[in-house]
């Protein structure tokens, strides 16, 4: 099959939107983007003993801060302890080794590109997955670390477009998953993959959903064999609601969207129906595993078993915030690290909204091998490296 290169918005009409977006969110907040980035790392403030370092960057940053997703990069893995790293905005699939081991990239490798919106990426048995908006794709390496074109092929053709369009893909136990969000903010689905997470096999084949009403969960692990996922709540109901949430995704189970949010309550703005009993206690329907402030937009979560950080930050899970747009009170753009046995949560790494001034939008967070921790910012166009210090 043919993979034809995306069609993008003509330079003037995607100036025109983007200026328009600003606008709009101006509009609701009084957060100022920033237009110099360049020192983001020196205004980042970590608890004492840890340091905070650009591992690359001029990865496709903006100087404003819109809506959704930023023109930078977006999700991290390892292989063989070098970092690949999807860029949708630029149809790119990159990879940043540190031969020398300075904790500095040595370059920028195109690993793949002419993708539509590749964002997830997931490698097994010799082959890089890759999912797109519209489909997954996976190929093999070469030696170059770049893409052996001849092995690329389409194993999941047909995903849902529009809306939310970031796809998040995960393997485990020779199975591919899939999250695909919403196409709405909030609404009845006729797409039973949108608002899921869907399992197939590693061929692309027998594809059946395996959880549902889950917003927009653009982050997920597999973690002592569950699945934590961070999910998006719904817009307009305040700045207080709903909750963002972590859940724990079981199989056949329905976290709620579009008619319940957080722990179990009905949202009565969307589902005008009379019930005798409250619709989100139904046996299937799962309560969030962990509140998170609203409108804080997790994406990305890690759990940490590394031997860099101190003893009392191992098992504990870390969640980016990408931060609001649409709150009156800005929240998010930070770190924060939750106990799951007691479901605290603290702040770990802050300062990327300092003065009302957005320096940057975290979104994923991943562990190298040296205990580590890398974390993208699709608006500052940095992977920042994160490590303790004695």
């Amino acid at each position: 099959m043919e993979h034809k290169r995306s069609k993008f918005l003509t330079p003037v009409l995607f100036l025109f939107s983007l200026l328009l977006l600003a606008i709009i969110f101006l509009s609701y907040t009084g957060i100022k983007p920033s237009f110099k980035v360049d020192e983001t790392e020196s205004k980042i403030t970590l608890p004492s003993g840890f340091r905070i370092e650009v591992f690359a960057e001029n990865l496709g940053g903006s100087a404003v801060s819109i809506p959704g997703p930023n023109p930078g990069p977006r999700m991290m893995l390892f292989i063989d302890k070098t970092l690949f790293v999807s860029v949708p905005s630029q149809g790119k699939v990159i990879t940043l080794p540190d031969e020398n081991k300075d904790g500095k990239a040595d370059e920028v490798i195109t690993v793949i590109d002419s993708l539509n919106n590749p964002h997830g990426i997931a490698f097994y048995a010799d082959w890089l997955y890759v999912a797109e908006e519209n489909e997954v794709v996976r190929f093999k390496l070469g030696e170059n670390l770049q893409a052996r074109k001849e092995t690329l092929e389409v194993i999941v053709p047909d995903l849902p477009t529009g809306g939310h369009f970031t796809r998040t893909i995960k393997i485990f136990n020779n199975s591919l998953y899939i999250s695909v969000g919403s196409g709405c903010n909030v609404c009845y689905e006729e797409e039973e993959r949108r608002a899921a997470i869907t399992k197939c096999d590693l061929e692309g084949k027998g594809c059946r959903v395996f959880a549902k009403g889950l917003r927009n969960a653009v982050g997920f692990i597999f973690y002592k064999d569950r699945i934590w996922a961070t999910d998006n709540g719904r817009d307009w109901l305040g700045d207080d609601a709903p909750p963002d949430e972590i859940n724990i995704v079981e199989e056949d189970n329905n976290y709620g969207w579009p008619i319940c949010y957080g722990n179990n309550i009905h949202d009565t703005d969307f589902d005008k129906s009379i019930y005798i009993r409250n619709p989100c206690m139904e046996p299937f329907e799962k309560p969030s595993f962990i509140d998170l402030q609203a409108h804080s937009a997790p994406l990305g979560l890690a759990f940490y078993e590394g031997t860099n950080f101190p003893s009392e930050y191992m098992g504990n899970l870390f969640v980016a915030f990408h931060g609001s747009w649409n709150s009156g009170v800005p929240t998010g753009y930070k770190i924060v690290r939750i106990n799951t046995e007691t479901k605290e949560i603290k702040d770990f790494a802050i300062g990327w909204l300092s003065n009302n001034n957005i320096l940057g939008r975290p979104v994923d967070i991943v562990i190298s091998e040296e205990g580590e921790m890398f974390v993208s910012d699709d608006n500052a166009g940095k992977i920042y490296r994160i490590y303790y210090s004695k």
